[in-house]
């Protein structure tokens, strides 16, 4: 009898394990760290060797992956072994890399909870036309979208401006306007849509979902930006509209896990959703740490609140470089609010508990920094083109 009660505890006071599938960027730190203060034990893959949760207090280990852009069923493969061998009891997919992570769901065994959704319902979510489609059939107000080249998209352009995208597209890459007078001219490689440019405040989401029931969201915009990117992003509170918009939207979800849209709020306060990434966004910045941490557990998934810490928060060292930026082109208006910003908003890198990544971010950045300098692509390009699927069938 003593022996079962002794083996009944210790197995109560294993911690459980969860992997988060990449850690390069301030988003899976912020995870890590969540997850750490609730007790979990967390596990790391990246196909960097270095990256920003390499060093972190709040992750017990971090492993080299094969990219699943070189090696799809070889990513999948690696995942596989380390839920096997650290058993992995939660897989949270962190960026582009997603894609292939719903794989997971068939795959992985079935005490594993892989957040979000399945294989064909993630690419029918991050579809950006496919999306806008669903959307119109809910009547919901979404702008006006065509494939490019098409009949209906050719006369949109002749009337209207637009933006040309692409439709697997992620970080705003290959993203156009073209004006009336500016015929659009298709891209060579993935497919590309043209959708209605609308007029208003760039607004971004992120919800959280336990069997398609809305248990958090959290609405914010970008004060400082990289590219399309918001390195320095503030919560919005006048958003009623946008959440009801996305109430709408996930009343025929079913999956657990993380939902986000992009938004322009026009003039009349009307939100038209311009894209969806079924996964996680820098709006976990905004969710309470700890408390997410235990969520995540899903012994008791009830409603989150968003975090009262701050709300406006940055990536000090991207908000700085883009400030530098903005004195170099003489925009000396944008670059005084980026260094007001700078030293205003939260920095979501620093913790005097876990120093490392902020003090290291430099180096720990070098594979996704060399790249961008040696090749003169943008940042956002060198961090995703090793996962991020549109880069699938480029040469």
């Amino acid at each position: 009898m003593r022996q079962r009660s002794r083996h009944a505890q210790e197995t109560a006071n294993v911690a459980p394990v969860a992997l988060l599938t990449l850690g390069r960027f301030p988003k899976a730190l912020s995870m890590a760290r969540s997850l750490k203060s609730a007790g979990w034990r967390v596990i790391v893959a990246d196909p960097f060797k270095w990256h920003l949760c390499r060093v972190s207090s709040a992750v017990a280990k971090s492993v080299q992956v094969r990219a699943p852009n070189d090696d799809a069923d070889g990513f999948i493969d690696d995942l596989l072994d380390i839920i096997t061998m650290e058993n992995v009891s939660l897989v949270v997919p962190i960026s582009e890399e997603s894609h292939f992570v719903a794989n997971l769901h068939s795959k992985a065994p079935s005490s594993v909870t892989v957040l979000g959704p399945s294989e064909a319902a993630y690419k029918a979510l991050h579809h950006k036309l496919r999306f806008i489609e669903h959307a119109e059939k809910l009547g919901l107000t979404v702008p006006e979208t065509h494939m490019l080249g098409s009949v209906r998209g050719s006369s949109m352009g002749a009337l209207r401006d637009t933006y040309v995208k692409p439709i697997a597209g992620c970080s705003g890459i290959g993203v156009r306007r073209h004006s009336v007078d500016e015929p659009p001219i298709a891209s060579s490689g993935d497919g590309e849509l043209i959708q209605a440019a609308i007029e208003g405040q760039l607004i971004s989401t992120l919800s959280l979902l336990h069997g398609g029931e809305i248990c958090a969201t959290t609405v914010y915009e970008g004060e400082v930006f990289s590219g399309s990117v918001a390195v320095c992003f503030r919560q919005v509170s006048n958003d009623e509209r946008i959440r009801q918009w996305i109430q709408s939207f996930s009343t025929d979800l079913t999956y657990t896990g993380f939902i986000a849209f992009d938004f322009i709020v026009d003039e009349a306060g009307t939100p038209w959703a311009i894209e969806c990434n079924p996964r996680l966004t820098s709006g976990i910045h905004f969710l309470d740490p700890k408390a997410l941490g235990e969520w995540l557990k899903l012994d008791n998934a009830g409603r989150l609140t968003d975090s009262t810490d701050s709300s406006c928060q940055q990536w000090a060292y991207s908000t700085l470089t883009e400030a530098y930026a903005l004195l170099f082109k003489g925009q000396f208006n944008d670059f005084i609010k980026s260094i007001k910003l700078l030293f205003s908003a939260k920095d979501v890198v620093w913790s005097w508990k876990d120093p490392l990544p902020f003090l290291l971010m430099t180096p720990l950045s070098w594979p996704i920094l060399w790249p961008a300098i040696r090749e003169r692509i943008s940042l956002g390009e060198a961090s995703q083109r090793d996962i991020a699927p549109h880069w699938q069938h480029k040469d």
